[in-house]
């Protein structure tokens, strides 16, 4: 069962939010964030080169036109490359693990899994605050759609069903694990 929603970001921006129900056990979830606007290329390629340019006109060298250019053009790919994510995917399967992609525009991508017997909890955590005379057994806080930040409401309906699938995995699984990580933190 395919299901798309939309959500604000937490900066105001459109973000959807597709969910797929693969079985009881299995679900999908994928965090669009909007494509790089042609707008905010264009005004930042512009003010590069005007920059670049009123250089030129000053001190007459045609080494500044061409840096300008390559400038632009290195510093587009490395954004495209490492910073501009696309998409975020969070797939929780409660006999395997939890797997977290991130689809960057450039094509390239990048995942993590983290096996089930090492997941303790799916939890939303604003601000991580450790009580120093309360022990704690949580060993790794592991946050997800940290490139896409979305709003409470949007996290709110895949811890749910992130949590259905924790009860499912628990009500199915014959002997205790133990468990130590920690996984669903809002990135800042």
């Amino acid at each position: 069962m395919d299901d798309e929603r939309t959500y604000s970001d937490i900066g105001g921006g459109r973000l959807a939010l597709q969910r797929r129900h693969h079985s009881p056990s299995c679900r999908e979830f994928c965090l669009r964030s909007p494509r790089l606007s042609l707008r905010a290329l264009t005004a930042v390629t512009s003010a590069v080169w005007l920059a670049a340019y009123g250089l030129f006109t000053v001190c007459e060298n045609s080494m500044v036109l061409s840096a300008a250019i390559f400038i632009t053009l290195v510093g587009l790919l490395g954004y495209l490359h490492f910073v501009k994510i696309d998409q975020e995917t969070l797939l929780i399967i409660d006999s395997l693990g939890i797997q977290m992609t991130s689809s960057y525009a450039s094509g390239k991508e990048s995942t993590t899994f983290i096996e089930m017997g090492k997941v303790q909890d799916v939890i939303i955590n604003e601000a991580i605050y450790m009580d120093p005379e309360e022990p704690h057994e949580i060993s790794e806080v592991v946050p997800v759609f940290q490139s896409a930040k979305p709003r409470l409401d949007c996290l709110i309906e895949v811890y749910r069903s992130c949590q259905e699938i924790l009860a499912h995995q628990k009500a199915t699984s014959s002997s205790p694990s133990i468990q130590k990580a920690s996984i669903f933190s809002r990135g800042k």
